[in-house]
């Protein structure tokens, strides 16, 4: 999984915890410790598919579009990891001479297939946590 996935998740599960409190990027950077720029992607990417609503002007920010409940982590994963390129012959880029004849493209496959199908049971219901869990005080 990418980093961009793991941002992905990480800031709906931020904006789940705040409930319908706006959110803005800087904050959820700050309980992370993780990049603004890196996050305004995400969050734009998210937005674009649905996810999260933007709300603009002076007191904008993000808050969830859908409830918790709706939003499964098989579903944004498959938004942000669109490919799964576990390795070179996943891609589109392949410059593996033995494709063809390879048995580990089926396995990892199969391993994929699992995945996915354990993860599609999850939604971002199941990973909220509460604001204070966080270690930050919201802006007011």
């Amino acid at each position: 999984m990418t980093s961009f996935s793991d941002y992905s998740l990480r800031i709906l599960m931020y904006a789940a915890a705040q409930g319908e409190r706006l959110i803005t990027i800087e904050e959820t950077a700050l309980a992370y410790g993780i990049s603004r720029a890196h996050l305004m992607k995400v969050a734009n990417l998210l937005t674009k598919a649905g996810f999260l609503k933007a709300v603009r002007g002076r007191s904008g920010g993000l808050v969830l579009a859908r409830l918790p409940i709706e939003i499964g982590i098989g579903e944004v994963l498959r938004l942000t990891e669109p490919d799964f390129a576990l390795v070179e012959c996943f891609g589109s880029g392949n410059g593996c001479l033995v494709t063809s004849r390879c048995r580990l493209k089926g396995i990892l496959h199969e391993a994929l297939a699992a995945f996915l199908s354990t993860i599609d049971r999850y939604t971002l219901a199941d990973l909220m946590l509460r604001p204070e869990d966080f270690g930050i005080r919201p802006a007011a």
